[in-house]
């Protein structure tokens, strides 16, 4: 039966607090109670945005990132923990999905990590970058593939990556193989410059017609005061500025709304699920339009592990049971990967 119900999305087009993850917060709840006022019912948040993407190492060399990092570190997210449930609380108030990139700390690393937040204010979905980009792996580890889930919420079936995770093919198309009806791209926004935003388009409304899903697509935004405050270097600032393009797509790969591509906002639009069947008849990459017998992709969703219990090999619990000594034995392990 074709789902013909009508969801209203927002993206965010937002500036962080470069200062504090509560300043940051208290920006993620004012545009969450400005997208409930008009009836939005799944807001998007850009990449990174608590407390703020690390902008400095983009512009900085490695070597005098350290100050920058570490600063980092001690406004980074813990989760669960207090920003987590302040969105929660907020999420579960106004019956809204969230989606929220944050820079999560865990134990002695940060990692580029997405939150999927149901309407009841339940957190359905953690999921880390699996590959920073770039300048970014010297400040974020490496995700796996147990977060690459749709999240089942009350406005449907939710995927999210998070900006060149799109230019990885096979990571898309794992999310289009759970029949995700609402993707969720997060850019940082305020970078590269203009190229950025001209990327951005293309790799939206790519998904979007591939996938035969609505995408909803977020960047960040950084005034000129907050350009200055990162570098004084007026021609590093200009890699500062631009590549902002916050869109609502839908699965025909059209703008159902303005895009946003300068200054803070909110993009709005009303999702028609119909449009999901309308697309699909035509063209269902994981269904009717797929070759499975010829091409099809495995995936590894087990969580890294960082330490393994080993159960003994049948030769180490004979020589142990003989005298219940244990005896040293040239074993290999068999790790399970």
């Amino acid at each position: 039966m074709t789902d013909n119900r009508v969801v209203r999305a927002a993206a965010v087009q937002i500036a962080p607090d470069l200062r504090s993850a509560n300043g940051t917060l208290a920006n993620v709840l004012n545009a969450m109670d400005e997208a409930a006022s008009k009836g939005v019912e799944l807001i998007v948040f850009p990449e990174t945005f608590v407390p703020y993407y690390p902008y400095f190492s983009f512009v900085y060399p490695a070597v005098a990132c350290g100050a920058e990092h570490l600063r980092l570190y001690e406004e980074a997210v813990v989760v669960p923990g207090p920003i987590t449930d302040a969105v929660a609380e907020r999420a579960r108030k106004h019956g809204m999905v969230v989606v929220l990139g944050v820079n999560e700390r865990d134990h002695g690393s940060l990692y580029n990590t997405q939150l999927i937040f149901n309407g009841d204010g339940q957190l359905l979905l953690k999921r880390r970058k699996i590959t920073p980009t770039y300048h970014e792996r010297m400040i974020w580890g490496q995700g796996d593939a147990s977060g690459l889930k749709v999240a089942d919420t009350s406005v449907g079936r939710v995927g999210a990556l998070a900006c060149w995770e799109h230019y990885n093919p096979l990571a898309r198309y794992a999310l289009m193989t759970q029949h995700e009806q609402i993707h969720c791209s997060q850019f940082p926004g305020s970078l590269v410059g203009p190229v950025f935003a001209d990327q951005i388009e293309v790799t939206i409304r790519h998904h979007a017609l591939e996938s035969g899903c609505f995408v909803v697509n977020s960047t960040g935004w950084l005034h000129d005061e907050q350009i200055e405050s990162i570098t004084t270097d007026e021609k590093l600032q200009k890699a500062l500025r631009d590549g902002c393009n916050t869109a609502i797509i839908s699965p025909e790969g059209k703008h159902l709304a303005t895009p946003l591509k300068e200054g803070e906002g909110l993009v709005i639009a009303d999702l028609d699920f119909s449009l999901i069947t309308k697309r699909k008849r035509m063209m269902d990459s994981v269904g009717h339009y797929a070759r499975p017998e010829l091409l099809s992709l495995a995936i590894n969703d087990r969580p890294a592990r960082y330490s393994h219990a080993l159960a003994p090999t049948p030769e180490v619990e004979r020589l142990q049971g003989a005298d219940d000594e244990p005896k040293q034995v040239n074993t290999a392990p068999a790790f399970d990967y």
